[in-house]
C-alpha cells in the first residue's frame, strides 16, 4: 500500500479507515467515540466526507493511551479534550494504510508495552489488546496475515506482540492477564481462518502436530498447521498435551509422514518420548516405515535427540518437511 508523501495538512487529513489502522482500534469503535464522546474528525472534504486533521489525531492518541490504562472512556475523553497538545503528538506524516515499518521508541511508550523496534503494525495490535478491543484485533491479524504472508505476520507481527504482552504480565503482579488471554484467542482464530489450501490437500500421509504431555502451548503449533495446510500438506492437528498412549496410537492408526511435537519448555519435553515416536515403525515387513520427528520449541534446548530433526524457526520446520514430501 502506498503512503502520503506530505503532512496530514496538505493531503486534507486521513479517512477514518486509515486512522482506524494506525492506531489499531476498529472504525465502528471510532464512530462511536465521535458519537458519543466528540473524538472524532471535524474537517470535511467537499462537504461530505470528513478527514482526521492532525489535531483531531492528536486528541485520539490521547484518548488511546488513557483507555489503555484502563479509564473509562467517558473519562478519558474529557481529558483528552481538555489535555494540552504536546509536540509529541503531532505526526510529521501519517500512512494512507497499513504501514509497513515505523522506527522509534517514542511510539512504544504509548502501548504500554516494551515493544522496541518493530513493525508499526505490532503497536496497533497491542494497543487494541490493551483495550480488549476484539473486532481490532481481528481486523489487524487479517490484514497483517493478507499485507505480508503467515510466516512473516507470525514473525513480525504476532511474536513480537506476544512477546511485549507476556512480559507486561509477568512485570505487573498478575494484570494484563485478559489481554494475553483474549490476544491468544484471537491469534488462534486468525490461524485457522487460513485453514484452506490454494488447490487443495496434496495425497500423501499426514503430517500430525501435536503438544507433549503436559505442554498447554499451542500458538506456536497452530502457526506451523496454518503454514502447512496453506502449502497442501494434509495435517492433523492433535493440540496441548496429547497423552503418551494417544500419540502413540495416532503414530500407529495414521502411519503420518512426519510428527512435530511442541515442547514449550525442558520441564515438558520428554528425550525418551521423541526417541520412542522416531522408532514407531509400520507396514509389510521388508517395507516398513518410520515417520520423519522434529522436536520443536524451546523445551528442546540442548544437545539432540537422536533419530530426530529439532528446527529453530517456523521456516526451518517449513523447509524441513518441504525437502521430505520433494523426495
Amino acid at each position: 500500500m502506498g503512503t502520503y508523501a506530505e503532512p496530514v495538512e496538505q493531503s486534507g487529513g486521513l479517512t477514518t479507515g486509515a486512522v482506524a489502522r494506525r492506531f489499531g482500534v476498529a472504525p465502528t469503535t471510532l464512530r462511536s467515540w465521535d458519537r458519543r464522546y466528540g473524538i472524532g474528525p471535524a474537517a470535511h472534504v467537499g462537504g461530505k466526507h470528513r478527514r482526521w486533521t492532525a489535531g483531531d489525531i492528536a486528541v485520539l492518541a490521547r484518548m488511546c493511551d488513557l483507555t489503555s490504562t484502563g479509564l473509562p472512556p467517558a473519562e478519558a475523553a474529557r481529558l483528552a479534550r481538555t489535555a494540552p497538545a504536546t509536540s509529541g503528538d503531532r505526526p510529521p506524516t501519517m500512512p494512507a494504510g497499513l504501514p509497513t515499518q515505523r522506527r522509534g521508541p517514542r511510539r512504544a511508550a504509548r502501548t504500554g508495552l516494551q515493544l522496541g523496534d518493530v513493525r508499526q503494525e505490532c503497536r496497533g495490535l497491542a494497543r487494541a489488546a490493551l483495550r480488549l478491543d476484539a473486532d481490532a484485533v481481528d481486523a489487524l491479524l487479517d490484514a497483517a496475515i493478507a499485507d505480508h504472508g503467515l510466516v512473516t505476520a507470525w514473525n513480525e507481527v504476532v511474536v513480537p506482540t506476544l512477546l511485549a504482552v507476556g512480559r507486561k504480565w509477568e512485570s505487573s503482579g498478575e494484570r494484563y492477564v485478559e489481554v494475553e488471554h483474549l490476544l491468544s484467542w484471537h491469534v488462534s482464530s486468525a490461524l485457522r481462518r487460513t485453514h484452506t489450501a490454494p488447490s487443495g490437500q496434496l495425497p500423501g500421509p499426514p503430517v500430525l502436530l501435536a503438544c507433549v504431555p503436559g505442554e498447554g502451548h499451542t500458538l506456536p503449533l497452530e502457526a506451523l498447521a496454518a503454514a502447512l495446510v496453506e502449502r497442501g500438506f494434509p495435517v492433523r492437528m492433535f493440540g496441548a498435551a496429547l497423552p503418551v498412549e494417544a500419540l502413540d496410537g495416532a503414530v500407529r492408526r495414521m502411519g503420518p509422514a512426519a510428527v512435530v511435537l511442541w515442547a514449550q519448555s525442558r520441564t515438558t519435553a520428554s528425550r525418551p518420548l521423541a526417541q520412542h515416536v522416531a522408532g514407531i515403525s509400520w507396514g509389510v515387513r521388508g517395507a516398513r516405515r518410520q515417520p520423519l520427528v522434529l522436536v520443536a520449541g524451546p523445551g528442546w534446548a540442548g544437545s539432540p535427540v537422536p533419530g530426530t530433526v529439532r528446527p529453530l524457526a517456523l521456516e526451518e520446520a517449513i523447509d524441513a518437511l518441504e525437502s521430505m514430501r520433494s523426495r
